[in-house]
């Protein structure tokens, strides 16, 4: 839709008289300098299109590792096998902008602290340094990344209420298990760096990172950077993966979203439970196998905890002695049984 300018000559009369002249020597001036420019700087129908445009590449850029693109393809050895096969890019890893954009001792800063500390620390807090810092690389390239939310904690939660997030910390329950303070305190500290300025340099420019025991379909579309503990970091390919391309300004608000507690609880729950323990009966503690041969009240010959059965190794000592006294008793026996044959001969 086309926009125009807030002042126009029509408008002119409601000014003061004294300032109608040179009001309106100011907007001659401008349809002027419109002429000479060959466009006109009252009316910018081509500034509303380019933004519309620029939306649609980034929807598409973001849509190549989203949906099907998110599929898990192999876990376990058999991802860290196919992982290691990807090739790395060969062009060099770029120096990513820093990050010094939240004033520190605010209100914003403080709520971004807090969502780059967790994505830190529930994201990589047993990884190597290294790793730490190039997962708060990642988030910090995405807030300067077109495509993403432009601030810290928009771009941590980002789809967390929704059926897939981006940091699968946010929406899987992991947030209700409180951190162990040592491991938070050096999350922590990591963050405050990437919000200071500090650039992981190992990781460049990286918008992705994935753990190499499992293997997205989008490993094979982005550009692969480099590998720091479990993590394996990746870029997009052409100019949208290059730091030149991070000039998103910071939006100047941070906030936590509000999360469904009962949705994270039941994921959480989900994800731990545990199996069954079988009761066992009293003279049954063996668990049935369709391989017995045995009567349903018969543990088979096998060992029945639930008895008052012990395992007990005779002295060997009092073995020996015990076997001497029995063969003595033997030898006496027989001996006794020859003399009364002779005898009754």
């Amino acid at each position: 839709m086309t926009q125009t300018a807030t002042f126009s000559i029509t408008n002119l009369r409601h000014w003061p008289k004294f300032a109608r002249p040179r009001a309106a020597t100011a907007l001659c001036a401008l349809a002027g300098a419109a002429v000479v420019l060959g466009g006109s700087m009252l009316f910018w129908p081509e500034a509303k299109a380019a933004p519309q445009a620029r939306v649609e590449e980034m929807r598409q850029l973001v849509e190549t590792t989203s949906g099907d693109q998110g599929a898990i393809l192999s876990e376990g050895a058999g991802a860290e096998e196919r992982n290691a096969l990807i090739p790395s890019l060969k062009q060099p890893v770029e120096h990513a902008r820093a990050f010094q954009s939240i004033r520190a001792g605010t209100p914003a800063y403080n709520a971004a602290l807090k969502c780059l500390s967790q994505a830190v620390y529930y994201e990589a807090a047993n990884e190597p340094i290294a790793g730490r810092r190039g997962v708060a690389q990642v988030v910090l390239n995405r807030v300067q990344h077109p495509a993403y939310p432009n601030s810290v904690c928009g771009v941590v939660y980002q789809g967390a209420n929704d059926p897939v997030c981006q940091f699968s910390f946010t929406c899987d329950g992991s947030l209700l298990r409180a951190p162990v303070p040592s491991l938070w305190n050096t999350a922590q500290g990591v963050a405050e760096a990437a919000l200071g300025g500090y650039v992981e340099d190992s990781v460049g420019s990286a918008t992705h990172y994935h753990a190499d025991y499992v293997l997205p379909r989008w490993a094979y579309t982005l550009g692969k950077i480099d590998k720091l503990g479990r993590h394996i970091f990746y870029r997009f390919k052409g100019n949208a993966g290059r730091s030149s391309f991070l000039t998103a300004r910071w939006s100047g608000r941070e906030a936590i979203p509000a999360l469904d507690m009962d949705r994270l609880r039941g994921k959480l729950a989900a994800r731990h439970q545990v199996e069954p323990v079988p009761q066992f009966v009293e003279g049954l503690t063996v668990t049935h196998s369709e391989a017995d041969r045995h009567a349903s009240n018969d543990v088979g010959g096998r060992i029945d905890t639930t008895k008052q059965w012990r395992l007990t190794i005779p002295d060997p000592v009092s073995a020996s002695q015990t076997y001497r006294q029995t063969v003595e008793c033997q030898n006496e026996a027989d001996g006794q049984a020859m003399e009364e044959g002779t005898q009754a001969i």
